[in-house]
């Protein structure tokens, strides 16, 4: 199971991710909101827990945000207001749960596994074609109009990520939390540096797929029609 975790609080934070993480869940931490929405729509999570009052947007303009965009995932709202107002609130929101605090462990792991169950995220396609590119997750190999194109574990993960959220634009923020953690040294920089390399691998004479560079935001992949 993949969970995202929104809790500004980074004590209960943090032992929310041990706790889980010791349970044999993936777990991404953010602490506010407007992280939490850059993740929830640029990655694949079987349920995400939102936090109610967070700086930036709330968890609940998060969760009304994501279902805006049609997001058809599992929604865990989090939170200290147990008025029955409240509770009415956030899942007339959008969100499939309310669970209120202080909790019990036990009682959050059984909901999210419940929440996992009924979940309506897509599952990952193995193979994923791109005009003549081709990223095959089972083999982790890459290919382009039939030959196979050699790249570093780093540069299949960046290829990966910007095929999955292709046409989007993804902040460099994230790309350097999903690939390399945020307790990496990898700078902005070195970012750009692996963006040259993956182009200058994965390019033919006709581009009919590009990595673009969105200036001070980020990177996306785009499809081009070939004349």
């Amino acid at each position: 199971m993949r969970v995202l975790l929104a809790e500004d609080d980074a004590r209960l934070g943090k032992l929310i991710k041990y706790m889980l993480e010791k349970a044999g869940i993936e777990v991404d931490w953010v602490v506010g909101g407007d992280m939490a929405l850059e993740y929830a729509l640029h990655s694949p999570y079987d349920v995400i827990v939102l936090d109610w009052m967070m700086p930036g947007q709330t968890g609940l303009s998060v969760c009304q945000q994501l279902r805006k965009c049609s997001y058809q995932g599992s929604i865990l709202m989090l939170t200290a207001k147990d008025a029955v107002e409240d509770r009415v609130l956030g899942l007339d929101t959008g969100a499939d749960d309310y669970f209120v605090k202080p909790f019990e462990f036990a009682e959050l792991l059984a909901r999210l596994r419940a929440l996992a169950r009924r979940s309506n995220t897509k599952l990952k396609e193995d193979i994923v074609q791109v005009g003549s590119l081709a990223l095959n997750r089972s083999t982790r190999s890459v290919s382009r109009g039939g030959t196979e194109i050699q790249l570093t574990s780093r540069e299949f993960q960046l290829l990966d990520l910007l095929i999955q959220n292709q046409g989007i634009v993804i902040p460099r923020e994230v790309i350097l939390d999903r690939i390399w953690g945020l307790e990496s040294n990898v700078s902005s920089n070195n970012l750009d540096a692996y963006v040259r390399l993956l182009r200058k691998k994965i390019s033919l004479s006709d581009e009919d797929v590009v990595i673009q560079n969105v200036r001070g935001v980020g990177y996306k992949l785009e499809e081009q029609d070939v004349f």
